[in-house]
């Protein structure tokens, strides 16, 4: 009797630490989502490719920063949508730069491989967090119309949580 009484409450306590923990996960661990209208400032970053990504390129531009991860079902869903925007209006200003918090940075450039995905993406380093930080919720995303310096952005869209794929396409109307 004992012996089941104390494995009861063992499976009781697991299926509680695992509810926490799925809570935690559905709210995100991040900073606020940013509120349009703020100033967010962009760092220098090594993309997965190895490319280096200078804000100073984006200057003037309209710019797309997405945070996914691999293993997120509704970055999945949103990925693609992402990946036709950036490729359908790149040549009229718009800019994504995606922002990775998988564990290992081979995860995350196996799977935009894999996907064929071709828009800029880097890791959520500790020191690109400093900079810009992770809003709460997966995925993220925040549009910023980049001052002609590129060393900040002004937030004009911010969105936690999977978008339809119109909501993703309509973002051009910030270009």
């Amino acid at each position: 009797m004992m012996f089941k009484r104390r494995k009861l409450i063992q499976s009781l306590a697991a299926l509680a630490a695992a509810g926490v923990a799925a809570r935690a996960w559905a709210r995100g661990s991040g900073s606020p989502l940013p509120k349009v209208g703020s100033s967010l400032p962009l760092p220098s970053l090594t993309l997965l490719d190895g490319r280096a990504w200078n804000p100073a390129a984006v200057g003037g531009k309209t710019l797309v920063v997405y945070w996914w991860a691999s293993w997120c079902p509704f970055c999945a869903v949103q990925s693609p949508h992402i990946e036709a925007l950036w490729r359908a209006h790149r040549a009229q200003g718009l800019e994504v730069l995606a922002l990775s918090i998988d564990n290992k940075p081979e995860a995350a450039a196996h799977y935009m491989k894999s996907k064929g995905y071709s828009f800029p993406a880097g890791m959520l380093s500790p020191e690109v967090a400093k900079v810009l930080p992770k809003p709460a919720g997966l995925p993220v995303v925040v549009v910023l119309k980049v001052a002609p310096d590129g060393r900040s952005g002004k937030v004009v869209f911010a969105e936690a949580g999977e978008m339809f794929p119109e909501d993703v396409e309509g973002l051009k109307k910030y270009i």
